[in-house]
């Protein structure tokens, strides 16, 4: 075994035939292998599955956050208000692809021990590597957006607080729930666990009241279709906000918090493990989504509702969703939604803060103490959202939240497109790389997802430039600017997905030597 340089390079020789080079950074502990080439998976068979499966509980559930966060809230109140249940299967389609993605990036890092920042910082030329930092940290702060957002809509409606001061605390908290981390990781991920199970309990809650029939919501879950108007932009409003780019960094650097020996079988039940955990996390989130949809379609499609309600269906935003079940609940409804709200917001604003620095570090190779590197993420993340809500309001936050959605969408290419090549290279995973069932599959969904994005996005540019009230020059000068960038979008995109690897990370050290 050889130890050199700070990132702690392991090889790890004579394991069922076969070895390779692991590279474990930043804080985790490197697997424990006992004398004479045994590992501490010995003592890992004789305990019960069940047990070595709630050790491995943990990163899904805080990667699940992202899925309920603000951002996917407020669409999922809009899809409701505007088509009742219609674009429920969106939701479906999009977390079932969201569990594929997510197991490939816990694959990735239970196989290589390298997150996926690491991954494309060895991979790609110093350029190309600087690009995809930026592209990440803005994908970061746009995920992070409607978090802070969500979170000052909410302290603002339980204590009555100005828009600009609840981003401001939503920063501090934030700070606060990640001092737990000196207590272990561990601990934050149950913290954050609770927070998903007090949003079941809000949303379900309020499903109960208003009881939305049964036969419509299944309907809607297993039977495609659009219609109406702006059905279509609402579903794929309701699709890019599930998927974020921010959180395949994470989700592939948190499962190295845990020790998985180097064999062959202990990867592969590591693998199974986290799988069964993500599908059990974003199956709360799914169900945490089909409630807010349906909540919010039964109410604005109720027969009774009066004028003013009716317009607040038609415009639904974070800020005006709580009237939703003022009939039923009175004055407390606020409550119930806000603490929901809340909930939403301050997790999901812990994993965005959690991702930049794992996105930091792996780019860039930086090194500083913990509470730097949380406030240093932390205030690039919230500035936007300050800066608007001090000179916008509510409905400049709202109108934030929109273009974070679309930026992401945009941002999605440049970190699904690295793990899918990564996640099906020999180079990368060796054995352990997916099957060619896995790679046409999440391929075909992946470029999918991207070319509806990048379709939709360039038209509803191109409508509104054609629609647009500024004079004639601008509009020109707009797409002088506009379309050359477009063009070096649709090159970058062609440029990852048809490079080849390069960099050798699984290393099969006995044909080696």
């Amino acid at each position: 075994m050889e130890v050199s340089g700070e990132g702690r390079q392991i090889r790890r020789d004579g394991i069922h035939g076969r070895g390779s080079e692991i590279v474990i950074t930043g804080e985790v502990t490197p697997t424990a292998i006992t004398p004479g080439g045994g590992d501490s998976g010995d003592n890992k068979e004789q305990e019960p599955g069940w047990k070595i499966f709630l050790a491995h509980v943990g990163p899904g559930f805080l990667v699940s956050l992202a899925y309920i966060d603000p951002g996917n809230l407020e669409t999922d109140l809009q899809a409701g208000a505007n088509h009742r249940y219609q674009l429920l299967w969106v939701i479906l389609i999009g977390l079932v692809f969201a569990l594929i993605i997510q197991s490939l990036a816990a694959n990735i890092g239970v196989t290589t021990g390298k997150h996926l920042a690491e991954l494309c910082k060895a991979e790609y030329p110093n350029y190309v590597k600087f690009c995809l930092w930026l592209l990440a940290e803005v994908a970061v702060i746009a995920a992070d957006i409607p978090e802070v957002i969500g979170t000052a809509f909410a302290v603002n409606i339980l204590f009555n607080i100005p828009q600009w001061m609840g981003v401001l605390i939503t920063g501090f908290s934030t700070l606060l729930f990640l001092g737990l981390q000196r207590y272990g990781v561990r601990k934050l991920e149950f913290l954050m666990s609770m927070l998903v199970f007090v949003m079941v309990a809000c949303y379900f809650g309020e499903l109960a009241y208003v009881k939305p029939p049964a036969s419509e919501v299944l309907k809607g879950l297993f039977a495609p279709r659009i219609n109406g108007s702006g059905a279509t932009g609402d579903a794929i409003a309701l699709l890019g906000a599930l998927v974020m780019p921010h959180n395949l960094f994470l989700h592939s650097a948190l499962v190295l918090s845990r020790k998985t020996p180097p064999s062959a079988k202990e990867i592969n039940n590591a693998c199974r493990y986290f799988l069964f955990e993500s599908a059990f996390a974003l199956f709360v989130a799914l169900l945490i989504n089909i409630a807010v949809v349906s909540v919010s379609g039964t109410v604005c499609a109720a027969d009774n509702l009066s004028q003013e309600n009716s317009d607040r269906c038609s415009n639904l935003t974070l800020n005006s969703a709580s009237f939703l079940l003022r009939n039923i609940l009175g004055k407390s409804s606020s409550v119930v939604y806000a603490i929901a709200l809340l909930a939403s917001g301050q997790s999901s604003a812990i994993t965005g803060t959690y991702a930049g620095q794992y996105i930091m570090e792996g780019f860039l190779d930086i090194k500083m103490r913990k509470w730097l590197r949380n406030l240093m993420t932390r205030c690039i993340a919230i500035a936007p959202s300050l800066i608007v809500s001090i000179i916008g309001g509510s409905s400049g936050a709202g109108r934030l939240i929109i273009i974070a959605s679309m930026i992401l969408s945009f941002e999605l290419p440049f970190a699904l497109i690295p793990l899918l090549k990564f996640s099906s290279s020999r180079t990368k995973m060796g054995p352990h790389k997916n099957s060619i069932f896995i790679i046409i599959f999440s391929w075909i969904l992946g470029l999918c997802i991207i070319g509806i994005n990048i379709y939709f996005l360039s038209t509803q540019f191109v409508e509104w430039l054609i629609h647009s009230s500024l004079p004639s020059v601008a509009n020109v000068f707009i797409g002088i600017i506009i379309f050359p960038l477009m063009a070096v979008y649709m090159l970058a995109v062609i440029y990852l997905t048809f490079r080849k690897d390069t960099v050798v990370t699984f290393i099969d050290t006995l044909n080696s030597q």
